[in-house]
Parts: C-alpha cells; structure tokens; sequence
C-alpha cells in the first residue's frame, strides 16, 4: 500500500511555514487503517511487552488496536489536567512550543516492558517524556512506534535509544 495517499497534507497548521500530516484521513479509510494495524502488529508479533502506552489522541487510537489484539493493558498518556487521582508528569518541548503529559501512577507497574504508540514522530520530545515517565517509574521501554517520522528533525538523538518504528518517513520540510 502507498501510505503516502492515504495522509492528508495541512500547509501552515497549527502555524505558518508547517505542514501538518493529518493521520486522520488513514482512519476514513478502512484498507489503509487495516494495513497500519497489522503492519505494527506484524512488527511487534515476537516482542517481549507487556503493555501499550498510547499518547493523546490519535495514538489511543493505534495503542487499542495494539492492546486489543495482543492482550496487554493499555495506558493513556494524557494533557495535563485530563486524568484524576495521582499522576506522574512530565513537561517536554515541542517542534512549535511546549506542553506537558500525564500517566495515572498505577498504571505504571514496576518491571513492566512498554510499547509506546502515537501517530506522528517530530522531534522526539513528547516520546522522551514519555519514556522518561515509564523509566522514572521502574518500567522498561522496549520500543516506540509512529506511523509517520520526519528524521529532518532528528528525533534520533532523542529517542535512538528505543528503536523506533515508523511506516513512512518525510525527509523534508
């Protein structure tokens, strides 16, 4: 499948001079969204995990296809604000600002070997925070996956470490 039709292409959003891949559109589409679902489930079929970390929002959607199907927790790493109870956060920068996520504290058991899933990877920082949390918390990141990666931003310096796992890559702005 050419991935690459299925991804809506947003110039200047959220801001001008960015293009946004729009994931979005590989939902609309059944045989593209099959194709992304057995493509990272293909990947993953031998790996020790056990348990998804999937990032607001449209990695929830990947993260439950992951969980659903290998039948493993998963765990929603959420906006600031969004989850009740204890959390663990973490703040990280953005390739256009700044934010920070949070993950129920419970959620992260001790020992445990996490997938983390989100849609796009830009400049690494939301996935560092990410595993900073898991690692924080005693927990084992044994790998990362994205539909999308854009390697101009040179997130590997950030995450290299996790060997990530993306289906189609943008070498350019």
């Amino acid at each position: 499948m050419n991935l690459d039709d299925a991804i809506r292409k947003v110039p200047d959003f959220p801001k001008p001079g960015v293009l946004f891949y729009d994931i979005t559109s590989i939902f609309t589409n059944p045989a593209a969204f099959r194709y992304v679902v057995d493509a990272m489930l293909e990947h993953y079929k031998e790996a020790d995990i056990d348990g998804a970390i999937a990032i607001e929002s449209r990695g929830f959607l990947l993260g439950s296809c992951f969980a659903v199907n290998r039948g493993v927790p998963l765990v929603l790493a959420r906006k600031k604000g969004k989850l009740p109870g204890r959390t663990v956060a973490m703040s990280y920068d953005l390739e256009y600002g700044s934010a920070t996520l949070e993950i129920h504290e419970d959620d992260l058991a001790l020992g445990k070997r996490w997938l983390i899933i989100d849609d796009l990877i830009a400049t690494g920082g939301t996935l560092s925070a990410v595993a900073k949390m898991i690692e924080c918390k005693g927990g084992e990141v044994k790998g990362i996956f994205s539909i999308i990666g854009l390697p101009f931003l040179n997130y590997m310096k950030k995450i290299g470490k996790y060997n990530p796992k993306t289906l189609i890559d943008y070498d350019c702005e």
